[in-house]
């Protein structure tokens, strides 16, 4: 039997410290290996080209270019659109999160998250799944849009970006942006699990989005879902 190839991660973080803590936690883990290390955003962005990683674990705040730039140029660049990026945050960065998965992130974790949940969720976004487990993302973002200076919502959901979707592909999305998985959707919809994923699938397709957490934000923007209604 083959032995898979390990997930080639980058670490960047323009904290010398947190890095080679980070970086000593990914080689303890026998289905990892660090690539490269970067102190700044553009740093993370030569070295996803250079050391063709898996994951980029990336910082928000670091200087010459911050993190949520750096994914954004990751994200656009179609010689790096296998590169999952994970976002490391403070709990008081609500508004710069919600930006990086805009931008393109799969997931975020706060930096004092356990060894243990950061090793799966590198393990998680290089599979190609988001990191959103049910709720934690759609609560974030409703908090982002409660904040005095954010435009309101649309009371128009069918009309916009969404008016490429059925009604049934709105019923999905609605489900995705309270957090459910596609099992949970198609149970609540009486669907299997293949083809609520079909469906998720074709909403990205057609929303141009690179994964579920652009298509929380998506739905929560367009007034599809509201702030409050997230559980």
């Amino acid at each position: 039997m083959t032995t898979p190839e390990p997930i080639r991660v980058l670490l960047a973080d323009d904290q010398t410290l947190v890095r080679a803590a980070f970086a000593m936690l990914v080689e303890s883990a026998r289905d990892m290996e660090v690539v490269g290390q970067a102190g700044n955003g553009l740093e993370a962005v030569e070295g996803a080209r250079a050391a063709r990683a898996d994951v980029v674990v990336m910082d928000i705040r670091m200087p010459e270019m911050d993190g949520i730039e750096a994914t954004r140029r990751i994200a656009a660049d179609d010689d790096l659109a296998g590169v999952r990026i994970l976002v490391l945050t403070t709990y008081d960065d609500d508004e710069h999160v919600v930006a990086a998965l805009r931008a393109g992130a799969s997931g975020f974790l706060v930096k004092d998250t356990r060894p243990a949940e950061l090793l799966d969720a590198i393990r998680t976004v290089a599979a190609g799944d988001s990191l959103l487990s049910p709720g934690p993302t759609a609560r974030l973002i409703a908090r982002v849009l409660r904040l005095p200076d954010r435009p309101p919502v649309s009371a128009a959901p069918a009309t916009g970006r969404l008016s490429c979707l059925s009604e049934r592909e709105r019923e999905v999305l609605t489900l995705v942006a309270r957090g459910l998985n596609n099992t949970e959707a198609g149970e609540a919809l009486g669907l299997s699990p293949l083809t609520a994923k079909t469906h998720v699938s074709r909403i990205m397709g057609k929303l141009g989005a690179r994964d579920r957490a652009q298509l929380v934000i998506a739905a929560y923007e367009s007034g599809l879902v509201a702030p409050g209604t997230e559980q």
